[in-house]
């Protein structure tokens, strides 16, 4: 019987641990990274409580991701940038899984591509492309519906490098 019991202590230890573990884990995944030039070292993060901070973009949009429209809502890439006074010609995207996406930073507008923290206003969790995705306004110009900006339609994005 004793050891039925402590049997069970581990295994409550053992899912309590896992749990607080998971969860610690998942907040540090909410922190995105940018390095704001290819000759600094410093890391910038933002969390986001920051990226909520800045002027938000929100759009509603179709996606070849996503059925039917969804709105996204977040901060200019092209902001951001800005705000940390980032000097090089490309912006290094870079997800969890370490896919990486390159993009002209003279490619930015005001307000596209995004830096997405919610869709249809709920935070993005890791396994529905969270927690940040960098999105366009797909449905509002033909110029963003090319291959080329599917492909820098970058989820699960944790890191940015300027780079060149």
């Amino acid at each position: 019987m004793a050891a039925l019991i402590h049997s069970r202590k581990s295994i409550l230890f053992l899912v309590f641990t896992t749990f607080f573990a998971s969860s610690a884990a998942s907040q540090d995944v909410l922190a995105l990274q940018v390095t704001p030039s290819e000759t600094s070292s410093d890391i910038i993060e933002f969390s986001l409580e920051e990226l909520d901070a800045f002027e938000q973009v929100e759009f509603t949009t179709t996606t070849i991701w996503t059925d039917g429209e969804t709105q996204f809502s977040g901060v200019s890439l092209r902001a951001l940038l800005e705000n940390i006074d980032a000097s090089g010609t490309t912006i290094e995207m870079v997800a969890l899984n370490d896919y990486s996406v390159t993009m002209p930073i003279s490619d930015l507008e005001d307000s596209a591509p995004i830096i997405a923290t919610r869709m249809d206003g709920s935070i993005m969790s890791v396994r529905d492309k969270g927690p940040f995705w960098v999105v366009f306004p797909y449905d509002s110009d033909p110029k963003y519906s090319t291959e080329v900006t599917f492909a820098r339609s970058i989820w699960q994005l944790n890191r940015l490098n300027v780079i060149d």
